[in-house]
């Protein structure tokens, strides 16, 4: 069914037949909005396109820019928005394992640049459709970008001579961010070497499939689980997180959070500024490993000591 469509119909079910307040459905109202938006953003316009992962994508970026408590009341929206679609009209409910905690807003889940080297470092250099692929997840990572973002992307916005990519985000902001200059060559290879062979008819999408087709999200969230299954990693990695990863990686590589606020495209800071408590969360687990005062109370701990601790710690 169009999203559209479901939408509409889902508003008079709630307002009709399930009695909440006005209260309540002026709340669904406004968080489907919002998510629709985000579903048409991601050039997705069926409900039988949307899955886990895009709703988990949408919600992850959610959570950095509004509360716990509100990002929990728009999964309820989202939830109980699906299981209208699939009682009703017996479609696949994508939000079943979807959990929100109410709680403290939860860290951003990351690669470590080792995770990134392995991932990167999967991708056969000989065959056409992996070298798209390879360049497609970099341009993600090394530049922070939401994936719809990198899908939509056009040949205009992306000066591989200059090393800087103008992205078009949300709200139509563009925003201008710099391409690694160890990217280049790849990106340079896709464009000059293996698009034009995968290109059927005009197009100015930077990124085509070798049907000449534009690249999807689904395919991006795909072609994550099949390298990170290739690869042993036991992650949940999704294309949003390689956009946290990028964040937190600049950040250690001492980024300040202005500049890493204008490459993500936020516009609060306040938003950036969860990534100074991944940074911190690192600083604390590095201490209680390598001090040396932790150690010496590692070594010095009798094995009553340890035993009773585990004890307390099983509780």
């Amino acid at each position: 069914m169009k999203t559209e469509e479901a939408y509409k119909q889902y508003i008079v079910h709630i307002t009709v037949n399930e009695g909440l307040s006005p209260r309540t459905v002026s709340s669904y109202k406004e968080d489907l909005k919002q998510y629709l938006q985000y579903l048409q953003d991601d050039d997705i316009t069926d409900t039988e396109e949307i899955t886990d992962g895009v709703i988990d994508a949408f919600l992850s970026e959610q959570r950095m820019e509004k509360k716990s408590t509100s990002v929990a009341r728009m999964a309820a929206a989202v939830r109980s928005f699906h299981h209208y679609l699939s009682f009703l009209h017996d479609e696949h409910d994508p939000s079943l394992n979807i959990e929100v905690s109410r709680g403290v807003r939860a860290l951003p889940v990351f690669c470590t640049v080792e995770e990134i080297n392995a991932l990167m470092g999967s991708f056969r250099n000989d065959d056409p459709k992996e070298i798209m692929e390879h360049a497609l997840l970099e341009l993600i990572y090394t530049c922070g970008l939401r994936v719809s973002e990198a899908v939509s992307m056009t040949l205009n916005r992306i000066d591989l001579d200059s090393g800087v990519v103008r992205v078009l985000g949300k709200g139509n902001k563009e925003r201008i961010v710099p391409i690694p200059a160890g990217s280049i060559p790849l990106l340079k290879q896709y464009r000059n070497i293996i698009r034009p062979v995968f290109q059927k008819k005009r197009s100015n999408l930077f990124f085509l499939n070798r049907y000449g087709r534009k690249v999807t999200v689904r395919y991006t969230e795909l072609l994550l689980e099949r390298k990170c299954a290739e690869i042993g990693l036991k992650k949940h990695i999704t294309p949003h997180k390689l956009r946290h990863s990028y964040a937190t990686h600049l950040l250690q590589g001492g980024a300040d959070l202005r500049s890493i606020q204008e490459m993500l495209g936020h516009s609060d800071i306040q938003t950036t500024e969860i990534y100074t408590h991944v940074q911190n969360r690192q600083i604390f687990d590095s201490y209680a490993r390598f001090h040396p005062g932790e150690r010496i109370g590692e070594l010095q701990e009798t094995d009553t000591d340890k035993n009773n601790r585990e004890d307390t710690e099983d509780d």
